[in-house]
């Protein structure tokens, strides 16, 4: 696959017109395991080259730490990049191992003022509720957000692992630009709620981890043996024990359509992701997080790859074989709640 500019989708039914395939950014300084700064930073550059203008944060990856890292690279590419950032999962300071769902007004209004400060920017372009308190009604706390975009302060609004119900309450209040929930060909419950919301109402599905959190890449197939004792994935459910064992199994026709193609596992995943646009007629913006430059180019390398009706048909049955959740605990899901 040749080396260029990858296409452009819009987020949202008014938005900017971004890359087609973003990058998320959490893994730079949080979640997996021993970070190179240096690395990442080339990675950014790289990933801006190729086209790659939508960048994804949140206030909770490192403990603020995440933005502070990537605030120099928007300054200075400021009229690139689209910059997302995120609350709601407040770090308890007595104990920064844990994170509490808050989405009420003083909190909001705390965190959005905090992420602007430690990005070093004026107005925040796409903001998001990272998770849902169900405590809180969807409406009271969308008005919070709406409230921020008329004061300047963000310019669209999106909304990450919600069920369809409550994204369709959150547009009576005001226009969604993007929904952010985990889209892979390991995990497609979204597809029964969600997406036909989306589709409906005018919002881009922007998928997270949409490799896998990288086991569909093959890059490791056991957690607790492949991955060092810093890194989360250990705790996922699917990624560990008899699961691990049979999910790795289920990568058999992923390989073998990457031999066909002369790609790699991670760009028949990518490709599989990229034409849930055309399957479910709304636009899609995965945004898949690595660290290395040389990864970036193979990931967008994968927006012009295609696969036909007979090979995504291999690939159809992949995910209700799947062992394993993707949360120990499924109620910071949108799937725990639909």
């Amino acid at each position: 696959m040749t080396d260029s500019r990858i296409p452009t989708a819009r987020l949202g039914t008014d938005g900017p017109e971004v890359g087609a395939q973003g990058l998320g950014c959490m893994g730079m300084s949080f979640a997996y395991g021993p970070t190179d700064t240096e690395a990442s930073r080339a990675t950014l550059e790289r990933a801006l080259e190729l086209g790659v203008t939508l960048y994804d944060t949140a206030d909770a990856y490192g403990a603020g730490e995440n933005e502070r890292f990537l605030a120099p690279f928007f300054k200075a590419h400021r009229d690139e990049v689209v910059v997302a950032t995120k609350f709601a999962l407040s770090i308890p300071p007595d104990d920064p191992t844990k994170r509490i769902i808050r989405n009420d007004a003083p909190y909001i209004r705390e965190a959005v003022e905090a992420s602007l400060r430690r990005l070093d920017l004026d107005v925040i372009d796409l903001y998001y509720m990272h998770r849902r308190d169900v405590n809180v009604p969807i409406e009271e706390t969308v008005a919070v957000m709406a409230d921020l975009v008329r004061e300047g302060k963000v310019k669209q609004l999106g909304l990450s692992e919600v069920t369809g119900d409550e994204l369709r309450a959150a547009q009576t209040v005001h226009p969604i630009a993007a929904v952010q929930s985990e889209w892979s060909l390991f995990s497609r419950d979204i597809e029964a709620g969600v997406v036909p919301a989306a589709r409906e109402l005018g919002a881009t599905l922007v998928p997270y981890s949409p490799l896998g959190r990288g086991f569909l890449t093959g890059s490791f197939a056991n957690a607790e043996q492949d991955l060092t004792d810093g890194d989360f994935r250990r705790q996922q459910p699917r990624f560990t024990g008899d699961n691990a064992a049979a999910n790795a199994a289920l990568l058999t026709p992923v390989r073998a359509l990457a031999e066909a193609h002369d790609a790699t596992l991670g760009q028949i995943a990518l490709a599989w992701v990229q034409q849930r646009a055309q399957v479910h007629g709304l636009p899609v913006i995965p945004i898949p997080g690595t660290r290395k430059p040389a990864r970036v180019a193979e990931n967008t390398a994968a927006t012009r790859l295609v696969l036909t009706e007979a090979e995504l048909s291999l690939l159809e049955p992949i995910a209700e074989k799947v062992a394993g959740d993707r949360y120990a605990d499924m109620t910071f899901a949108s799937a725990g709640r639909e």
